[in-house]
């Protein structure tokens, strides 16, 4: 499979707390590749939180700094990128994206709430209702999510390390359908 991927990048999307930081270190170990989260290169480029930007700037400002960061990573290989749940609710990330691999982690709402009732670092629940807002979220972004190459879903009793092993798994089948369409367009 390594031959196949010939370093591109895997991008995993999916709401927050859906494990892309987790299965990220973990498919970038078992793959080879160097691993980044573009919510920690913002943290580092910018020296706030998340939440500090959003607070101070707004969650506008914060997605243009997003996108940069994206762009820049899409020039590299070997790299396994976990992104921001919102990073694809701007056009323009699609085209970095769509660079690499998209895998899209698909969590059940109930679950994605049971991983982040505790967590006040997330700006975009500090809500009076956050299970509501998560599922507001998740219904704006289904549709978007649904675009990515590969859907993997991860159920509540799940390991990170069988998350990992189903993503290897699926892998190949993306990367013969991604070349079978790269050699039609030759024809």
């Amino acid at each position: 499979m390594l031959e196949q991927l010939q370093g591109v990048n895997i991008y995993l999307i999916g709401m927050m707390g859906s494990g892309k930081t987790t299965i990220g270190q973990l498919l970038a170990k078992q793959l080879g590749y160097r691993f980044v989260d573009t919510d920690d290169l913002i943290t580092k480029a910018t020296h706030q939180s998340i939440s500090d930007i959003f607070a101070t700037e707004g969650e506008e400002a914060f997605r243009e700094i997003e996108s940069q960061v994206l762009s820049q990573l899409c020039a590299y290989q070997k790299f396994v990128i976990a992104t921001g749940g919102g990073i694809i609710l701007k056009k323009m990330n699609w085209s970095y994206l769509r660079h690499g691999i998209i895998i899209w982690l698909n969590v059940p709402i109930e679950e994605l709430y049971n991983r982040l009732k505790e967590d006040t670092t997330r700006p975009l629940l500090q809500h009076p209702n956050p299970l509501k807002q998560l599922q507001t979220l998740l219904e704006q972004r289904n549709l978007l999510y649904a675009q990515a190459d590969l859907e993997i879903r991860v159920n509540s009793g799940d390991y990170p390390e069988q998350v990992t092993a189903k993503i290897l798994e699926k892998v190949p089948s993306i990367l013969k359908s991604k070349s079978n369409i790269n050699l039609e367009a030759f024809n």
